[in-house]
């Protein structure tokens, strides 16, 4: 009678089993679960955000960035830590950067600035000013003489004021050309105290950070994290906005690594994929003390921020005299024909974050606030210098600088209204360095989107 209990009960609890199973695979991952709703700080809801993404920014955003124009970027990554006395370069090899030979750089980019201006081409007075002017790597050929001369005056033009990012002096021997997709961002094996003092250095000593954030501190040290006793309503929006900026980057980042991870090496072959256990590690709400899904949030939040800036700086490239010069006439065209129509995207989606709600109280308050905002990323930016991996260094530079020219550009929305139609202008401007970083940089956050959209169904099929 007992074991005929006992049977019984057994049955009854493996029914239940099978019954609580079915139950939970239809239910949202616990990340997606606290990954919903509307964004703090502005009128936007996530599930918007995935679906304009997914259906319109992120095929044509990865097609760009195959383009010649933008998948060459120029770099220093031999520039020295301005902070601290070196770590050492990570000797992994696939920290490893490989630079792109003089060969297979587009004769448009490589050959500079001279190039453009065939008929100033036997005046070494004017050659030597337009060397100087690392401003004209997005300008039309096809120049008139009263353009030529602005060019110049516009190449002595110190606009260091409007810069958020520590920027490379591409002229430096050091710099050099890196091919893009043959050095993409992923996990490397680079972490430790050297991976962890770059991030502390931004969070404790150059960001506006709120006290409820928990936080891995030194790996080498017993404790594992850290509480802070306030919250975010110390802060005012400009603030919050500065932290939420660098978080969402460094979810961004994180997001990137976990999504191509070393998982194995077969014949001597490394293999790239996603791993469900890192991804739990930096965004599981239990694992980051409920941290994990606030990060997320702020990669959203980040998007926004520089969908907003693409809107803003449609402008600036619509104009005639603006063309995406590579020498490659045909791809030229078109690539700037791509360009334009994302830009078209990103005017088009209806809840934009409202910059104007920022810096807008007592005028010398808010000046100075800026000032301060624009010298705390400034900082962030000289940083990245400090990275002992180059791929990471690179990627780091990229996505800083992109998102410091994202910021140089909503700050300067009265300059853009005003650009002349066919010819330069002393303003507002945009080297070709900042034009790809901006866009690879934004490239990169609709990346890291899709990526978390592929967790939430590896979470639920690995249950």
């Amino acid at each position: 009678m007992s074991k005929g209990v006992r049977r019984a009960g057994a049955g009854h609890g493996a029914a239940a089993a099978v019954r609580l199973l079915v139950t939970l695979s239809f239910l949202p991952s616990v990340v997606e679960a606290q990954v919903t709703g509307v964004l703090d700080d502005c009128l936007c809801d996530i599930d918007s955000i995935d679906n304009f993404n997914t259906y319109k920014i992120f095929p044509k955003i990865k097609k760009l960035q195959e383009r010649d124009y933008f998948r060459y970027y120029k770099v220093n990554l031999k520039r020295p830590c301005p902070f601290w006395a070196e770590d050492g370069h990570c000797s992994i090899k696939d920290c490893h950067v490989e630079p792109c030979p003089e060969s297979k750089i587009p004769v448009g980019i490589k050959a500079g600035h001279s190039n453009k201006y065939l008929k100033m081409a036997n005046n070494t007075k004017e050659l030597e000013d337009c060397e100087q002017a690392n401003k004209l790597g997005a300008i039309n050929s096809t120049l008139s003489n009263q353009s030529k001369e602005a060019f110049i005056d516009w190449a002595r033009y110190d606009d260091s004021r409007d810069h958020f990012c520590e920027l490379d002096d591409e002229r430096s021997p050091a710099a050099q050309y890196v091919d893009l997709l043959l050095n993409p961002e992923r996990y490397t094996g680079y972490k430790g105290t050297s991976a962890w003092r770059v991030w502390n250095s931004i969070y404790e000593e150059n960001c506006f950070k709120p006290r409820s954030v928990y936080r891995p501190l030194n790996p080498l040290a017993p404790s594992r994290g850290r509480f802070f006793i306030c919250t975010f309503s110390c802060l005012c929006l400009e603030k919050r906005v500065f932290y939420k900026l660098i978080s969402g980057l460094h979810a961004s980042i994180n997001l990137h690594l976990c999504a191509n991870y070393l998982l194995e090496e077969t014949w001597g072959k490394p293999s790239w994929g996603p791993n469900i256990k890192e991804f739990k590690r930096r965004f599981d709400p239990v694992e980051t003390k409920g941290e994990g899904p606030r990060r997320l949030k702020n990669l959203y939040f980040l998007y926004l921020i520089e969908l907003r800036a693409l809107s803003k700086v449609a402008p600036y490239f619509e104009r005639s005299i603006v063309d995406l010069y590579t020498g490659n006439v045909e791809e030229d065209a078109d690539t700037k024909a791509l360009l334009l129509n994302i830009f078209q995207d990103t005017k088009s989606f209806p809840m934009h974050f409202d910059e104007k709600s920022m810096f807008a109280g007592d005028k010398k308050g808010a000046k100075s606030l800026k000032e301060e905002f624009r010298l705390h990323f400034k900082n962030i930016s000289r940083i990245m210098d400090c990275v002992g991996c180059d791929k990471c260094r690179l990627w780091g530079k990229l996505q800083t600088q992109g998102l410091g020219t994202a910021l140089k550009i909503l700050f300067s929305e009265k300059e853009i209204q005003k650009l002349p139609e066919n010819s330069p202008s002393k303003g507002f401007q945009l080297t070709r360095q900042e034009i790809v970083a901006l866009l690879n940089a934004f490239g990169r956050l609709s990346t890291s989107i899709t990526e978390l959209q592929n967790f939430k169904v590896l979470l639920q099929h690995s249950r």
